[in-house]
């Protein structure tokens, strides 16, 4: 199979990964900081080193200021739904993914706010428009890194800077960049940030995180054991034993450290470099193919590794399973859980085909899937 759909979940991992998920479910097969044997304690460090690995890859000074999730969705809840109170106004765009959107839209019962700034049609944001939005009780802007639907990268730094001049706590949701573009929280204005482990970050499903400034307060969406301060009945205030209650999964957590140390050790900006070589190489072969549609930036120093399109008339569901059946080539179709992405570039009633390109992708997958989209689009205009 060729796989392109690593803006889902990215596959395949480094070896490595795989064989830290063994390895810690054989050598590490305990709770972390429950108990005091060498098990506990082994497991416990492993999990830390994953702390200090990310904090180097995103300049975070403090690796107790991260805290593991099982996903960004969950992140994205936590600093969203940990943050906001009632009378508080929330500013995002209509790039967003749903797992920002609905729980923003969830708290308007609870007396929150919120501004949606609409984008333009390849998913550009104005800062302007965000800077018109702010009222004096707004307490957040949450913003993607990079769109998961077009691929469009937003000027996330000049938005941390707006946010930081005017007192108000930035988020940002890196789901689709973590691992392929660098991110300093530090220089990019960065309050919140939430990761996921599993897109090109190269860990296991069922790892993320988020990042929490410090002096930020986030109300903890769970209680429980911690493995500290077990005499109290209360949670405990320090991170990141708040929000982390119950047993991690120890085994994803360690292999995502060995992910981000794949990324480290093979260069960010090689592994970068190759995405973007082989996301101009497509564009270049099927942007003027007759009845293909393309979405999104031309310019492709402006769009992450992602490319929408559809074919003539064709239902994008349609394209993508003869995709997968005949040529054996792995997308994902529809909306992408991201309705008002969709709406903003005018394919909302069909949804889109998406290809997404990893690390591990070749200039032959991509060739080939050249070919395929020419046959499917040759087939569609001939009917």
């Amino acid at each position: 199979m060729i796989y392109l759909d690593n803006a889902a979940t990215t596959f395949k991992k480094p070896e490595v990964v795989y064989e830290k998920i063994i390895e810690s479910m054989r050598e590490y097969g305990a709770n972390p900081g429950r108990g005091g044997h060498k098990l506990s304690l082994k497991a416990g460090r492993g999990i830390y080193e994953t702390r200090e690995i990310l904090a180097k890859l995103f300049n975070i000074n403090n690796p107790m200021n991260i805290i593991f999730t099982y996903n960004a969705t969950e992140a994205l809840n936590l600093g969203i739904k940990g943050l906001l109170e009632k009378g508080d106004h929330v500013i995002t765009t209509t790039m967003e993914h749903n797992s920002v959107l609905r729980p923003i839209k969830a708290l308007e019962k609870f007396g929150v706010e919120n501004t949606i700034v609409k984008c333009d049609s390849e998913g550009f944001v104005k800062l302007d428009d965000i800077k018109k939005s702010i009222k004096n009780n707004t307490k957040l802007i949450v913003t993607t890194h990079a769109s998961n639907v077009t691929g469009t990268i937003l000027p996330v730094k000049e938005i941390g800077e707006l946010a930081k001049s005017n007192n108000i706590t930035y988020m940002v949701d890196c789901a689709q960049t973590a691992g392929v573009y660098n991110i300093d929280v530090e220089s990019m204005n960065i309050d919140i940030l939430a990761f996921a482990g599993h897109k090109s970050l190269l860990g296991p499903q069922g790892t993320g995180g988020l990042y929490i400034k410090e002096g930020i307060n986030i109300r903890n969406l769970k209680e429980g054991g911690t493995g500290s301060k077990s005499h109290e009945l209360v949670q405990p205030s320090i991170l990141p034993d708040r929000y982390e209650s119950g047993t991690p999964n120890t085994p994803g957590i360690i292999a995502l450290g060995a992910g981000v140390k794949y990324i480290l050790d093979k260069g960010i900006e090689n592994i970068r470099n190759h995405e973007i070589e082989l996301l101009k190489f497509f564009i270049n072969e099927i942007k003027d193919v007759e009845g293909v549609i393309l979405y999104g930036p031309n310019d492709v120093s402006k769009r992450a590794p992602v490319i929408l399109l559809n074919i003539g008339d064709e239902d994008s569901s349609e394209v993508s399973y003869i995709l997968d059946s005949v040529f054996d080539i792995a997308t994902r179709s529809g909306l992408h859980c991201a309705p008002l992405a969709h709406k903003t570039i005018g394919t909302l009633e069909r949804g889109a085909v998406r290809f997404s390109i990893g690390p591990f992708n070749t200039k032959d997958d991509i060739g080939k899937t050249i070919e395929a989209i020419k046959q499917i689009a040759h087939e569609a205009t001939c009917d």
